[in-house]
């Protein structure tokens, strides 16, 4: 099957499976796709009063409006048929602050939302993986992602994972084809060992087998966060007026502020520049922390993939064109290796790199600047990774 009925029947696929979410809303502005949980609003504490005004103006009785804070600072009013995006621009509009209030936006791991962005991995000869365990000064890594499918040639010896993080169905739709994102986490995992043996990589499930998951989800994993020192983000969303994401900031806030840490986060795949996709769009933002967020596009080895996103918040771009790293073991692919192609999987090359020099220099934010600062040449504009 060509490139094109591939990426075609990859579409119709995930386009049927996101259909079949009840709870999912989607609004297009700024010509993307706004994914987000239906009936939520997030909202900081001190426009909450302005936000509780704005449901129940638009038609909400008091008694059918619930509350709860998921996140120190930041509190979630749920109400039947509440329209998020509304509601989130007119607390805006009260409050005159871009960050007072959002949606529980939907993320989307980066090959999903553009089929990887040719449809399913494509099964590839054996490549090697170093078998030395990481030593000292070795780099703390966290793949937040997928879980991880244990049968594979990603070996278990050189990864930890909690007993929640592990996945072991392939076809939990029961359609008879693998689902869009099996052995996501896996291959990102891959392109880490593949190039360091300085980084201990532990992978935390964030997304189901389709690459869904929330904001809150990611923002309560990371906010859980304690012995890490990189966070592998191929995962991401638009969001409403292209505002940061009001939950991810809090915890993102928190999680680097101050701290010796970096996020790499891939750029995603729509070609598109003239809006941010997060949380790589916090490396271009007003926030204190943004030189600790590295956005990631990818090229091929000459020129930018036509289909990786860029723009002024982009970082650098690193290898994103079928890239080769370990998958699953499965009939349709016999090694267990495969090539995939994807921001998803530029993105855990420069976490390698960042890696491999923090056991060098001892220190994770100095280590980053040297990869993103000593890219050898540039790429569609971008300091490039090869």
């Amino acid at each position: 099957m060509d490139q094109t009925r591939r990426l075609e029947r990859w579409r119709q696929r995930r386009a049927a499976h996101l259909a079949g979410l009840q709870w999912l809303g989607t609004e297009t502005t700024g010509g993307q796709p706004v994914r987000y949980v239906s009936g939520e609003l997030l909202v900081v504490d001190e426009h909450y009063d302005d936000a509780r005004r704005v449901v129940e103006g638009l038609g909400h009785r008091a008694a059918e409006v619930t509350t709860d804070e998921p996140l120190p600072g930041v509190r979630r009013l749920r109400a039947p048929g509440l329209d998020a995006i509304r509601a989130t621009r007119r607390t805006r509009e009260r409050a005159s602050d871009g960050g007072a209030a959002g949606p529980n936006h939907v993320l989307l791991a980066s090959p999903f939302e553009q089929g990887g962005p040719f449809g399913r991995p494509v099964a590839a000869a054996a490549a090697a993986i170093p078998q030395s365990p990481a030593g000292d000064g070795a780099a703390r890594v966290v793949v937040m992602d997928t879980g991880v499918w244990a049968d594979s040639p990603l070996p278990v010896s050189l990864y930890r994972v909690g007993l929640s993080d592990v996945e072991t169905d392939v076809d939990v739709d029961r359609d008879n084809i693998i689902d869009s994102d099996v052995g996501h986490a896996n291959f990102i995992a891959g392109v880490i060992l593949q190039g360091t043996r300085h980084a201990q990589v532990r992978i935390v499930k964030v997304l189901d087998t389709f690459g869904v998951g929330t904001e809150l989800e990611l923002a309560l994993r990371i906010a859980a966060l304690t012995d890490v020192d990189v966070l592998n983000l191929s995962l991401g969303a638009y969001t409403v007026d292209g505002e940061p994401p009001v939950l991810l900031r809090w915890a993102l806030n928190r999680f680097l502020l101050g701290r010796d840490r970096v996020v790499v986060a891939a750029a995603g795949n729509d070609g598109v520049t003239d809006r941010p996709f997060w949380p790589a769009g916090f490396a271009g933002a007003g926030v204190p922390w943004r030189q600790q967020v590295i956005a990631v596009a990818a090229h091929d080895g000459r020129v930018l993939c036509p289909w990786s996103n860029g723009g002024p918040w982009v970082t650098l771009a690193a290898p994103g064109a079928d890239v080769v790293s370990t998958y699953i073991h499965h009939p349709d692919y016999g090694t267990g290796w495969a090539a995939w192609s994807g921001t998803s999987f530029a993105t855990p090359h420069v976490v390698a790199l960042i890696a491999e020099h923090t056991a060098s220099t001892g220190n994770v934010i100095s280590a980053a600047k040297q990869v993103t600062s000593s890219s050898p040449r540039s790429i569609g504009g971008y300091a490039a990774v090869l």
